[in-house]
């Protein structure tokens, strides 16, 4: 009895893709697992639907270096807004409170920026995917309930002030895995006295790993699949990267 062919097997690898706003990470995984034509799928850190930039998928064997490359460090480029504080700490929440924004010096700025350098605690924001009592935050702030949350230890080893055009700043910052970039903009706005939330996000960086060879979700879906196969960052070339 004759068996159908299975045809070639789908490659390991990580795929870099560069995320569309208005979209979840979840579909972007969608996607991908029917372009790629693989169930064995999963991504490396959650990005809010209004975020876009580097989402990076593990394609078959690379699922076991999942945990691996998601305690890496982290670059995103954001705005914030001052004068409005959201439920979501960004701009897809509502406007909680609204307060007057001073005319702040660049000076001013930078030094809210800089209470939050180096090793930090940080409260997560309700609209999050950690779990309480089983359930995710996020689903309980649906509902309208908000719960006490623990401080996580968090770092930012980095940051930069590109723009300042009040309400809006414009910044970039290097941080450790689990950092809330909303929660961020959210503590620099009630330092400066007069409350901010996130108002645009762009992951740019991930360990090792950048935009410059990830491909667009468009591309996702229309790209061949053994062209798109031919764009995974092969699990050797990982190991080179990491030094392995």
């Amino acid at each position: 009895m004759n068996r159908p062919n299975p045809g070639p097997m789908v490659p390991s690898g990580v795929l870099l893709v560069d995320k569309a706003p208005d979209m979840t990470s979840h579909d972007v995984v969608a996607i991908a697992r029917r372009s790629l034509g693989t169930k064995k799928i999963g991504h490396c850190g959650t990005l809010d639907p209004m975020a876009t930039g580097l989402l990076m998928l593990v394609v078959e064997r690379a699922t076991k270096i999942q945990d691996l490359l998601m305690s890496e460090d982290k670059e995103y480029q954001g705005t914030l807004t001052l004068g409005k504080v959201t439920s979501s700490q960004d701009r897809q929440g509502e406007v909680t409170e609204e307060k007057e924004v001073p005319a702040f010096t660049a000076a001013q700025v930078d030094a809210a920026f800089g209470e939050f350098t180096g090793a930090f605690e940080q409260i997560p924001p309700m609209v999050s995917a950690i779990k309480k009592d089983g359930v995710p935050l996020y689903k309980l702030a649906r509902k309208g309930q908000e719960v006490e949350r623990a401080p996580r230890p968090v770092t930012v080893s980095k940051y930069e002030i590109s723009r300042i055009e009040l309400p809006e700043v414009d910044f970039t910052v290097n941080c450790s895995k689990g950092f809330y970039v909303r929660t961020y903009a959210h503590d620099i706005g009630g330092k400066l006295g007069c409350g901010a939330h996130l108002s645009a996000l762009r992951r740019t960086r991930s360990g090792r790993f950048t935009l410059e060879r990830a491909i667009t979700v468009d591309q996702l879906k229309t790209m061949p699949r053994e062209e798109l196969w031919k764009t995974l960052v092969s699990l050797a070339e990982i190991s080179l990267m990491r030094g392995a």
